[in-house]
């Protein structure tokens, strides 16, 4: 479902229905020098109400506000983020479709034995906007409260110990399956279909270990109904200063952060993808922005888009290396 983000002032009643807006979009150009001069669609790769839905959402409002135009938050959940990546490769290079992506886009040619996008050929990188930490938490029951005693315990009890996950070839699925094989341990995979009850299950004691982003654990970990071993990210978490990481803990050179990008389509002219990187980076820096994403355990990066290039190029061959190893397939 789309959601139009006014620039301050507007009134919603003084412009054309978001299915006019779609078509408009469809065909209509920008000029580098007075863009975007037209309302603007935001691909996001999940349905409303997630972590990447709601950076989205306070990226079109500040977006509509520095540009005078509307910012359409343009939901295009499924196939795990594959739906949305291939409307934005087809769409005009104009720069009035922009596509804010998860890590799933990169996970996703290795999970899927077909996809309809080339992540490096068919997208302009804009920037990293942001990352968010997977977190390593345990059932308050599991006699293990470092990831040191996590892994000799493994080790002691080989295939024993059982982990949750929200299904084949998510985040935290992969980055269990990242942590098993650079630690050298044997865990049991548990797939759920639902966040709540992979959550309720490790709390009463079922499943024993999980690897959820930070934004939705930090309640639970906060009244003591998960333990936290330890943060995914290459540094710390300020939303959690005195939780090591997992190579400080004991997992040398382990990363597994989830993060989000700006991407263009693959024909955007250079001049747009700039004013785009700007525009992006600016509203990023702004003190209430930065202040609310912090709230959320959202960690603000805001990269060159030579800088995403790189990073997505590098993520690649590491996540075909996890889901290959694993042995994860959607389909």
């Amino acid at each position: 479902m789309a959601h139009a983000y006014l620039p301050t002032g507007s009134c919603i009643s003084c412009h054309a229905s978001i299915g006019v807006l779609v078509s408009v979009l469809a065909c209509s150009g920008a000029a580098g020098a007075d863009f975007p001069g037209r309302p603007v669609r935001m691909v996001v790769a999940f349905a409303s109400g997630g972590s990447v839905d709601l950076v989205a959402r306070l990226l079109a409002q500040k977006l509509a506000e520095r540009w005078g135009q509307q910012v359409v938050v343009d939901n295009r959940p499924g196939a795990g983020g594959n739906v949305s990546a291939e409307i934005v490769a087809r769409a005009p290079g104009d720069g009035l479709t922009i596509y804010l992506c998860s890590a799933s886009f990169v996970v996703n040619p290795s999970l899927y034995r077909k996809v309809a996008y080339d992540p490096v050929r068919d997208f302009a990188p804009v920037s990293l906007v942001a990352t968010v930490q997977n977190v390593l938490v345990a059932s308050p029951g599991l006699p293990a409260r470092t990831v040191k005693e996590l892994l000799a315990l493994a080790k002691e009890r080989p295939g024993k110990i059982n982990y949750a996950s929200t299904g084949s070839g998510t985040s935290g699925h992969l980055a269990m399956e990242l942590f098993k094989s650079m630690a050298g341990i044997d865990l049991v995979h548990v797939p759920y279909k639902v966040v709540g009850q992979a959550q309720n299950d490790l709390i009463a004691g079922q499943v024993s270990l999980w690897f959820p982003t930070a934004p939705g654990a930090l309640p639970h970990i906060q009244a003591g109904r998960m333990r936290i071993l330890a943060v995914a990210g290459a540094g710390r978490s300020p939303a959690l200063p005195e939780v090591p990481t997992v190579s400080e803990a004991g997992v040398a050179g382990y990363e597994a952060s989830t993060w989000y990008a700006m991407l263009a389509p693959a024909s955007t002219r250079q001049e747009i993808v700039g004013q785009l990187h700007r525009e992006t980076v600016g509203v990023l820096r702004q003190g209430d922005m930065q202040q609310r994403l912090s709230s959320m355990a959202v960690e603000i990066v805001a990269s060159s888009p030579e800088q995403l290039s790189r990073h997505i190029r590098s993520e690649l061959p590491k996540w075909e290396k996890v889901v290959r190893q694993s042995g994860a397939r959607v389909d």
